[in-house]
């Protein structure tokens, strides 16, 4: 019984792997034909916004700071609306919870009276942060593009649930660890939303600003 039981958690496995990998081939073709439907520009919307977010950029990664990425990440949370508020309670530009802006703002050390996600100059520094803060956690040996990408993951849906998934992955590869995405803590009913998320951001929307500076 034992053995038929390792064999059938090992099947699971492999069937949870071949539907992530299956998940991950078809967002990259939406992906794909997405982008020649993408407008040619940034929205209007961005504009204001623009010089407060390359400052942020260039001030916590340097002059090379994937600033298209940032905008797109900012186009994707909120669409560049400061009062923007999610059916969950997220707030603002870049869409912090509360609870995780509390969490960051005492990481910083700064009092909790400053923490302002609806406030755009504090929204735009704290997701810049945030991300830098989670990329400088994502494997070195991975390329500039795949750190970025885990870094999107773990902004969308923890890094915690990243770091479980890739203890169980096949290999250490970015792709696997994408693979063994729901074979940890995260249920896989999450997955699409959290491998859609640096999909959208990476392949289809830093294409709208890169006038803006450096992708990913």
């Amino acid at each position: 019984m034992r053995t038929l039981h390792t064999t059938l958690q090992r099947a699971a496995r492999w069937f949870l792997a071949v539907l992530v990998t299956v998940l991950v081939a078809l967002l990259a073709l939406d992906a794909a034909h997405a982008a020649d439907q993408l407008p040619v520009q940034a929205p209007n919307a961005a504009a204001p916004y623009r010089a407060m977010l390359v400052r942020a950029a260039h001030s916590q990664w340097g002059l090379e700071a994937p600033v298209a990425a940032l905008a797109a990440q900012v186009h994707q949370e909120s669409a560049w609306r400061p009062t923007a508020v999610s059916r969950v309670g997220a707030q603002g530009l870049a869409q912090f919870m509360p609870s995780t802006a509390k969490w960051w703002c005492a990481l910083q050390g700064l009092d909790a009276a400053a923490c302002q996600p609806t406030n755009p100059t504090w929204a735009l520094r704290a997701m810049v942060g945030y991300d830098k803060w989670l990329y400088e956690r994502t494997p070195q040996r991975y390329s500039a593009r795949d750190r970025m990408w885990v870094a999107l993951r773990g902004y969308n849906g923890g890094l915690g649930h990243w770091q479980a998934e890739a203890r169980r992955a096949a290999n250490s590869s970015r792709e696997a660890v994408d693979a063994a995405c729901g074979q940890a803590k995260r249920h896989i009913s999450h997955c699409a939303e959290n491998l859609g998320y640096p999909a959208r951001i990476l392949d289809r929307l830093q294409l709208l600003y890169v006038s803006w500076g450096p992708q990913a």
